[in-house]
């Protein structure tokens, strides 16, 4: 089974020569079922990969092989919904899937709207970066000259124009935050952009999803700039509104901690090798790991490759000292009651 992840940027013919290279070199593999396998792997990938101009935004994915079971020939290419982190190649007797595992589980994700009178940007800043996913524009007229009832009666329906642009932005918000809340992926939502707009928008945008607003963290976010660029501003301006959001979660961690402990009901794990064996396993829902822990680069790798969520507990937190005492800076919490 070849496994092959490509990142962005990575050159197409670069790729192919490599896999020319180890095509080359399976005359050595002794095992004619084995040989034909492996041969028949990079001989699918190969063909594939010269279809395709340029390594697409996220990068490439690519599993060819032969399921030994049925017999059948599969050979699958893709793009991710978040970008490629490394580049991998491998054969062997499954495919590997653990750097796909980290783009469909629960994610942190937050939604954010850039709102003027007369244009908005719906994004979402997610582990990868931010995505812009819709960029909108309006026509609104510039302001009526003439003075008196005129003045009046056009300024009214300027308001109008505005209010139901509002509205039109918040449907657009419900259709791209609703299905992420509904699939427990959404954990906030920042409201953005210049002057009194965004608080306009936040009373005339009746029709928002209750849920949305519930979701909404902190004041709205002063940013000049509107598309990828906006959304960049926002998150630079929003770093401690989102710390902050974050170490809700880092808290509400540390209870569930407390309450397995409390309850003894064997989702709690603590001790360093039992840990390492339970994540091994894959066992682990949660890692929970001191900040400054000398080896959290490589406990970070593992949670990432066995689908743990790691949760990172820092130095200013109330349990901190009790954790790192207790536990030694390192425990988890289990998806199902284990027995280490």
């Amino acid at each position: 089974m070849l496994s092959l992840y490509i990142p962005p940027g990575r050159p197409i013919s670069d790729v192919v020569n490599l896999l020319r290279q180890e095509l080359a070199i399976t005359e050595n593999i002794k095992l004619k079922k084995t040989r034909d396998s492996v041969q028949w792997a990079l001989s699918a990938a190969i063909d594939r990969l010269m279809m395709i101009r340029s390594v697409p935004r996220n990068g490439l994915v690519v599993f060819c092989g032969i399921d030994e079971a049925t017999g059948e020939n599969m050979a699958l290419i893709f793009s991710p919904p978040d970008p490629v982190p490394v580049f991998f190649y491998r054969t062997d007797k499954e495919f590997h899937t653990e750097f796909l595992e980290p783009m469909v589980e629960e994610q942190d994700i937050y939604g954010i709207i850039i709102i003027e009178r007369d244009e908005a940007t719906i994004g979402l800043l997610k582990p990868s970066g931010v995505q812009v996913l819709d960029e909108i524009e309006w026509y609104i007229p510039g302001k009526h000259h003439k003075g008196g009832q005129s003045q009046r009666r056009f300024d009214r329906i300027i308001e109008q124009m505005v209010e139901e642009f509002y509205k039109y932005v918040a449907e657009k918000a419900n259709n791209y935050f609703i299905p992420l809340i509904e699939e427990k992926k959404l954990k906030g939502v920042i409201v953005a952009g210049p002057g009194y707009a965004k608080q306009d928008f936040l009373k005339e945008a009746d029709n928002m999803d209750y849920r949305i607003r519930q979701l909404i963290i902190g004041e709205p976010i002063d940013v000049s700039y509107q598309g990828y660029v906006g959304l960049r501003e926002v998150v630079m301006k929003a770093k401690d509104l989102l710390t902050k959001h974050k170490f809700v979660e880092v808290v509400d961690t540390i209870e569930e901690f407390k309450l397995h402990i409390a309850k003894d009901d064997g989702y709690a794990i603590y001790g360093i090798q039992d840990v390492e064996k339970a994540l091994d396993l894959g066992a682990v829902e949660k890692l929970i790991v001191c900040e400054d822990h000398p080896e959290i680069d490589r406990l970070e790798k593992i949670a990432t490759e066995k689908g743990a969520k790691l949760i990172v507990l820092p130095p200013e937190a109330d349990e901190y000292q009790w954790f790192k005492n207790a536990f030694s800076c390192i425990a988890g919490i289990a998806r199902y009651p284990v027995n280490m």
